[in-house]
């Protein structure tokens, strides 16, 4: 008997990794839905509903047609600055989408998995462990956080990952991440400035996607950290890029964050201890110079 999986925000990094990996499980039937036309380059097989879930309405008219076994949520409002700048926004799409999603997965007993992040920290003492005390500094983080308290209050069968920095490429290069950032910046002869003063542990799509895939499988409830394993700066990250790609590390500047003119407050230093994922998901993520050899590989292939 196969499962019916659904995904929201397919159209996202995240999402597109998901229904790339997901659509060649004999053992699942897979819905990819998001806001709008599908715009992922993968032939196999899957449906795809374009599903506005702001709209409960829709969001109730797709679980009734589908009446999906486990869902993987993914879609949000990411830009951490845009949120603090339309706060209504945020909320809705954060918080009260995940009230539509969680109240239409209760009807239909749904194992919900939902993304979140390291912004419902407050960066004074990371890398954290799952049972971190949270305490966010941006309207993003209490947005992620009142949606975890949302699904954790609810009578779901749920599990949470957590994530940190994610990177990766689409298939139509839409999307721009530090890697490719820098080695652009680099190649163009441009002095940049990096920081030196944030701590992350940046996540390759693809391992997020095996993470929150290892969850859904398993049915594994409660809160995963789903990152990348190595703890480094902006700065080392664009180190690594420039020295994978033989460009020049002199035009990398050291900044701290106080240059950086930012609506939203980040946090300065987190990442994840991901012990617990190791020992019950057997996750494994790849190293950041895996990851950057991986995306040359793919941009290669897409040229």
């Amino acid at each position: 008997m196969k499962k019916r999986v659904l995904i929201t925000g397919s159209n996202g990094l995240l999402g597109q990794k998901l229904v790339e990996l997901l659509s060649q499980e004999p053992s699942i039937e897979l819905i990819a839905t998001a806001k709008g036309n599908n715009r992922l380059n993968v032939s196999s097989d899957y449906s795809y509903v374009s599903l506005d879930i702001t709209q409960e309405e829709e969001v109730n008219q797709v679980f009734e047609e589908y009446q999906p076994n486990m869902v993987i949520h993914t879609a949000a409002m990411t830009n951490v600055d845009a949120c603090e700048t339309d706060p209504e926004g945020c909320e809705e799409l954060n918080v009260t989408a995940v009230e539509y999603l969680i109240r239409a997965s209760e009807k239909y007993n749904t194992f919900f998995c939902h993304l979140s992040t390291d912004f419902i920290f407050d960066g004074a003492d990371g890398p954290y462990s799952e049972d971190a005390q949270a305490n966010p500094i941006s309207i993003y983080g209490e947005s992620k956080l009142k949606a975890e308290k949302l699904l954790q209050a609810s009578s779901l069968r749920w599990a949470i990952a957590r994530t940190v920095l994610v990177y990766g490429i689409v298939a139509d290069m839409s999307r721009t991440n530090i890697i490719l950032w820098v080695k652009k910046s680099l190649e163009e002869g441009k002095t940049i400035n990096v920081v030196t003063d944030q701590f992350r542990t940046p996540t390759l799509a693809e391992d997020l996607a095996i993470g929150c895939w290892l969850i859904t499988q398993k049915e594994a409830e409660g809160i995963f950290n789903i990152s990348g394993s190595d703890f480094l700066t902006p700065y080392e990250m664009a180190i690594k890029t420039a020295k994978y790609y033989g460009l020049n590390e002199d035009l990398i500047q050291k900044a701290d964050s106080s240059t950086f003119q930012q609506a939203a407050k980040r946090p300065m230093r987190t990442g994840f201890f991901l012990d617990k994922a190791y020992r019950e998901l057997g996750y494994k993520p790849r190293s950041f110079d895996q990851g950057i050899a991986l995306m040359a590989e793919q941009v290669k292939n897409l040229g």
